[in-house]
């Protein structure tokens, strides 16, 4: 890890964080991501992008992943590589390949008021890139943000 005055800037070797997957814990990832990507070169719309979408993709795996009261981890891995940042999310749960999920058509959906629907819609949207694995029983979903 180098640091950058004072800070810790990450590199090609991840940090990471396991938590259980539940709502309560989304706000210690948050810090986590925060405290990671402190000295990279993102401007504060760019933080709040890669926030948001890690904030739905961690929502989403606590609310779907493990249905009918399964316990389960989610693994949060944060590192640079080049001019790109990247955040893997893994999980135990149900297969979910959110690549494949179509966008929502926005104009149908606030005609009709309906909430809920949009968290895979900002993730995919927020980020430069996005790719989905599923191996040794994980769901294996990694976001880039080109810096």
């Amino acid at each position: 890890m180098i640091t950058e005055r004072g800070r810790a800037v990450i590199g090609p070797e991840p940090r990471e964080l396991r938590v259980p997957a539940r709502i309560t814990e989304v706000d210690r990832i948050r810090a986590f991501l925060r405290e990671a990507i402190a000295g990279l070169p993102l401007d504060e719309e760019d933080r709040l992008r890669v926030e948001l979408a890690l904030h739905e993709i961690c929502v989403n795996i606590a609310r779907y992943a493990y249905p009918r009261g399964r316990k389960g981890d989610m693994i949060v891995r944060i590192w640079q590589d080049g001019d790109s940042l990247y955040v893997e999310v893994r999980d135990s749960g149900i297969p979910f390949n959110p690549v494949r999920k179509k966008n929502p058509d926005l104009k149908v959906k606030l005609r009709r008021g309906l909430p809920g629907g949009l968290g895979v819609y900002f993730f995919k949207t927020l980020m430069d890139g996005l790719s989905y694995r599923r191996a040794g029983g994980q769901n294996i979903l990694t976001v880039r943000k080109a810096l």
